[in-house]
C-alpha cells in the first residue's frame, strides 16, 4: 500500500521552472499597454478641448455647434493615429533587431 501511495507522489509533477527572461518582456509588454492607454484617454480629450476652444472657436471664429464638429473629427483622427501606432509597436516588438536575411 505503501508503494502505490508512494508511486502517484512522485508521478506529479511539480511547478513549472521559473523563467527569468520572459518576466522582461512581459514587463515591456505590460509598459507599452500602459503608456498606449494613458495616451488613447488624454490625446484625443486633450486635443478635442483644445482644437475646440483655440483653433475652432479662438483662430477660425466658428459657432460653438460648429466647432464641436469638426473637434470631434479631430479627437476621432488622434484616436486613429494612437491605435496606428500601437499596432506598429506591438507589430515589432517580438521581431529581431538585426537587419538583413535570417537562416
Amino acid at each position: 500500500m505503501d508503494g502505490s501511495a508512494r508511486a502517484s507522489s512522485d508521478a506529479a509533477p511539480g511547478p513549472p521552472p521559473y523563467f527569468r527572461g520572459n518576466e522582461s518582456s512581459l514587463v515591456s509588454a505590460l509598459k507599452t499597454l500602459l503608456f498606449f492607454t494613458i495616451l488613447m484617454v488624454t490625446l484625443p480629450i486633450g486635443l478635442y478641448f483644445a482644437s475646440k476652444a483655440y483653433i475652432f472657436e479662438g483662430s477660425m471664429k466658428m459657432s460653438s455647434s460648429d466647432s464641436y464638429f469638426y473637434a470631434a473629427i479631430v479627437a476621432v483622427l488622434a484616436v486613429h493615429v494612437v491605435l496606428a501606432l500601437f499596432v506598429y509597436v506591438a507589430w515589432n516588438e517580438g521581431s529581431p533587431k538585426g537587419k538583413g536575411k535570417h537562416d
